[in-house]
């Protein structure tokens, strides 16, 4: 599943495609979604918002529409008028009269007046968005000791979208081999210049990956930009200490660490 640097750069994709145009063409293939084309078609698309891993797209009629791509959903551009040549099913077309943004396979779709979808289940269940600008180290740290928190092991918490929304297993791995932290460490236990380590490297890391993955040619590691330390790195040195890293399954999902300096 993408995690919160893929979305915020897909919906920026999106949003270059099509904001602030009159949409010109609105398909959505659930049924009770479809009583929506016509109040849409006229409007613009304002912003498209990540929030964690869904994508909020708010419309000038006050009308948002919520979506999640979970495993298998994929937005694509296309041309006005076109539809790409794919096997996956069609959700959602929003057109305008240059461009089309297209979602494809996602199951979780909601459309509704603006404060009501922000009453969504899954968004009143997330914590802060990792790459919220406004989102400080110190209230991380803060929200690493709150009573909710201080007590959970990292290696399980940081897959927790209640924690912070948007971390993801490529990134709870970064994040942990960047604070030098085993995954069986709680918040609770760790002294304060490794809580604020560990705070510090839950913002840097995303906001990395965000600006940078993809600038590089991609290769196994994602580029030059945003190269990866331990994640899909096993067998290989640290590039800190030397020691062979190790994959492990933890939390029912692959996990790579460096037995050597993640202490």
């Amino acid at each position: 599943m993408p995690e919160g640097p893929e979305i915020r750069r897909a919906a920026d994709t999106l949003a270059a495609a099509v904001i602030d145009q009159p949409l010109t063409e609105v398909d959505f293939a659930f049924p009770q979604l479809k009583h929506y084309r016509q109040r849409l078609i006229g409007e613009r698309i304002v912003a498209i918002e990540p929030r964690g891993k869904a994508l909020l797209t708010h419309f000038s009629n006050g009308l948002t529409m919520y979506s999640h791509n979970q495993l298998y959903g994929v937005w694509k551009v296309a041309q006005a008028g076109e539809t790409p040549v794919t096997k996956r099913d069609l959700r959602v077309r929003l057109e305008t009269a240059q461009r089309a943004i297209l979602l494809y396979s996602a199951s979780d779709i909601t459309l509704g007046p603006r404060e009501e979808i922000e009453r969504h289940p899954f968004l009143t269940r997330i914590g802060p968005d990792v790459l919220d600008v406004s989102l400080t180290a110190q209230a991380v740290a803060q929200r690493l000791l709150s009573p909710r928190f201080r007590k959970r092991q990292l290696g399980g918490m940081l897959l927790d979208q209640a924690f912070l929304a948007g971390l993801g297993n490529y990134l709870r791995a970064e994040i942990l081999w960047q604070a030098q932290l085993a995954p069986q460490h709680k918040p609770q236990d760790l002294p304060p210049h490794a809580l604020q380590r560990l705070a510090q490297a839950l913002l840097a890391v995303p906001r990395l990956s965000y600006q940078t993955r993809g600038q590089a040619d991609d290769s196994r590691h994602h580029g030059a930009l945003f190269s990866f330390k331990v994640f899909h790195r096993s067998g290989e040195p640290c590039a800190r200490c030397g020691a062979t890293i190790v994959r492990a399954e933890l939390s029912s999902r692959p996990f790579y660490w460096c037995p050597g300096c993640q202490k």
